[in-house]
């Protein structure tokens, strides 16, 4: 029995088939479904239907892979107990971040971090808010990046990373005639949004009384997945929709002109870190935190004069 082994398992019981776990751990099929076997032979156990499709965990193979769980919780932070006296940064970290925040700051902030500290390795994935307060509940997530305050996320724990402004990005040549805009200026029939569960779309629906798009053509059902798609669809179609400030810093000098304030108070959004409790990775998150926050900060041009902005919630 190895450490190896205990792993191989967790992986067929979270994917419940031989292949995508093989896959998971980076080792042919054959190898994985030949060391598994071995591990039941050496306890006499049966962990896996492999009769059923998708592949079903027995009842003894549930008791014997949340003991399996907690033996490589334990090994991980020894591990990292180990680095930690050598003052060094490691371990391992499964990090979800909603998609209007990732694509600014993981090739980034993040990427700069990961160079930084070659020992730490991390999974990022891009999950709607919902799916990462699930995946923290699961352990299937370390920490998430989202939006806050979020009422699902209460139960967490929650460190602050930065607050952006929200602003305007139009077509509308009539938009130009002042600097500043209010929600009612807004032409709400011209307003493309990112799809349902995305918090920013909810922010700008907190901003704004929408309606249907009416520069979509009728038989198209469309909502975007990112803030790129929405520029691109101001760009090439025209209407309007809603930036976070970092999305601004990457425009082009031609569409940073389509960019528009609101009036005070300035609608913003706050973005923390949340994660389910403080565990042997706590180390590796404090120091991202801290570099996710000397970085951006440098970044953003976000007042902090009271009574200037407020917080749009995502919820």
């Amino acid at each position: 029995m190895n450490i190896q082994q205990l792993e191989y398992l967790i992986a067929v019981d979270k994917y419940k088939h031989f292949g995508k776990a093989a896959q998971a751990c980076f080792i042919t099929q054959p190898t994985l479904s030949a060391m598994i076997q071995k591990f039941e032979d050496e306890l006499d156990v049966k962990i896996f239907d492999r009769t059923t499709h998708p592949i079903r965990t027995t009842d003894v193979g549930i008791q014997m892979i949340e003991h399996a769980k907690t033996i490589i919780d334990s090994v991980n932070e020894l591990r990292n107990k180990a680095d930690l006296l050598n003052n060094v940064l490691g371990g391992k970290i499964n990090l979800g971040i909603i998609p209007t925040v990732s694509s600014y700051i993981l090739p980034s902030e993040i990427f700069d971090f990961l160079k930084q500290n070659e020992k730490v390795i991390m999974t990022v994935k891009e999950m709607t808010t919902d799916n990462i307060i699930k995946a923290l509940k699961s352990g299937e997530l370390d920490a998430g990046i989202i939006a806050t305050p979020y009422d699902g996320a209460n139960e967490f724990y929650q460190d602050f990373l930065f607050n952006e402004e929200l602003m305007l990005y139009t077509s509308d040549a009539d938009q130009k005639k002042d600097t500043f805009v209010v929600p009612e200026e807004i032409n709400v029939e011209k307003v493309w949004l990112l799809e349902e569960g995305n918090c920013l779309r909810t922010q700008f629906e907190n901003i704004c009384h929408l309606k249907e798009n009416a520069l979509k053509p009728k038989n198209l059902e469309f909502l975007a997945s990112n803030v790129s798609t929405l520029i691109q669809m101001v760009d090439k179609v025209g209407g309007i929709s809603i930036l976070p400030e970092l999305a601004v810093q990457q425009l082009s000098e031609s569409q940073n002109r389509k960019v528009f304030r609101f009036r005070k108070p300035f609608p913003y959004r706050e973005i923390s870190i949340v994660y389910y409790k403080p565990t042997y990775k706590q180390k590796i998150i404090d120091e991202m935190i801290s570099a996710i926050k000397g970085s951006v900060e440098k970044k953003l041009n976000f007042s902090k004069a009271p009574g200037d902005f407020v917080n749009v919630k995502p919820q």
